[in-house]
């Protein structure tokens, strides 16, 4: 057993604790990695809200990069040494989904690690004060180390700064997919994205790269919608003034190719679908908390032949789409180094996500080994 700090969360009342823990070493198809960095997301600020249900304890963060320590029996593809960004849906290979493709819907992973809480076996590799303690999402990057499954750690060149490259493992192929595999956008259509968060932003910077004619950007915050001109968008709408949907027709009169909620918010998905030109899709990327519904007319969605297309990692395949897009960054079409507003010690998680709430931070990176950068 390794002794190590990590942030501990133990239920919504109660606060985030940056402690000691204990990590088993990797089992067999699991690999033992050094955080880097992890970024600091709103799916992490829905568990500490309590608006998502999860065994506890669990060390949180579920966006990470680092360097690979130990590898278990069985591992044959990475090696100590390897850089590598993790992926919050390791595949299992075998199911259904895995098999036609569509990693990002891996039923294993979904079942056995992201609903339990435990890596592919079924138990946790974490303790804490004795007790057992479980995975985010099969990451928990808020700590200095972690362990993987191997399809998890997704290798990646070793030039790539170390720290800014844990973007990649959500936000930005959350985002980017999202435009480039679910929504498929392709060059010449309009598009609106609802949310300059870090996953927004990595939408707009997806319709630049597929040559979208017009993308407009909605926030509430005029820094981010400053960001976002500088990211690629051709327009902006401020949330606070006026109607959103109404702002949007009157930049688009004919209505938009695509809208991206980026939010995940009641209202900002029924924006996304009431701002829709014929043939138009809203597409969800933005998970809101569970249990809530939103409402539209059915006959215009019928009579437009528009879509509502779910977006869950972007539609990502992780071992094609993370080393793709950290070569993008490296070859500067992709921005990754503005979308990040801190860099903070482990020590600040609970702060990181204070400010993520507040709606004043964009991507946050905590920093578990800063000697590895």
């Amino acid at each position: 057993m390794t002794s190590m700090m990590a942030a501990v969360f133990r239920g919504a009342d109660q606060p985030i604790s940056v402690q000691s823990v204990e990590l088993a070493p990797p089992g067999p198809h699991e690999v033992e990695v050094a955080i880097a960095g992890a970024g600091v997301c709103h799916s992490d600020l829905h568990m500490v809200r309590g608006e998502w249900e999860h065994r506890t304890p669990v060390v949180l963060g579920h966006e990470g990069s680092g360097v690979i320590t130990a590898v278990g029996e069985g591992v044959t593809d990475l090696s100590v040494g390897d850089h590598v960004v993790l992926s919050w849906v390791p595949s299992c290979g075998e199911c259904r989904f895995c098999l036609a493709g569509r990693v990002a819907q891996c039923q294993k992973s979904l079942e056995v690690i992201a609903a339990g809480g435990t890596l592919f076996d079924g138990t946790p590799r974490l303790t804490a004060d004795g007790e057992a303690c479980y995975h985010y999402l099969g990451v928990s990057s808020f700590a200095q180390r972690a362990v993987v499954p191997e399809s998890g750690a997704i290798k990646v060149r070793r030039d790539a700064p170390l720290d800014v490259i844990a973007l990649v493992g959500c936000a930005v192929a959350t985002g980017v997919g999202a435009v480039r595999s679910t929504a498929q956008v392709p060059a010449g259509a309009t598009v609106a994205v609802i949310g300059c968060g870090g996953v927004g932003l990595s939408c707009i910077q997806g319709a630049r790269m597929v040559g979208a004619s017009r993308i407009v950007a909605v926030d509430l915050v005029p820094a981010k919608l400053e960001l976002a001109l500088k990211l690629g968008a051709t327009d902006t709408v401020d949330g606070r003034s006026g109607d959103v949907v109404a702002r949007l027709k009157e930049l688009v009169p004919d209505g938009l190719d695509f809208v991206f909620d980026a939010i995940g918010a009641i209202v900002t998905t029924e924006q996304a679908i009431g701002a829709l030109g014929i043939g138009g899709a809203a597409v969800v990327v933005g998970l809101p908390p569970a249990g809530q519904t939103a409402s539209f007319e059915p006959l215009s969605l019928a009579e437009s032949e528009q879509r509502i297309l779910g977006s869950n990692y972007g539609s990502c395949v992780p071992h094609r789409d993370i080393p793709d897009l950290i070569d993008r960054y490296m070859s500067g079409e992709l921005d990754l180094d503005s979308m990040i507003s801190a860099r903070r010690p482990l020590a600040e998680a609970s702060a990181a996500l204070d400010d993520l709430a507040s709606g004043s931070a964009l991507r946050q990176l905590l920093l578990p080994n800063p000697d590895l950068l």
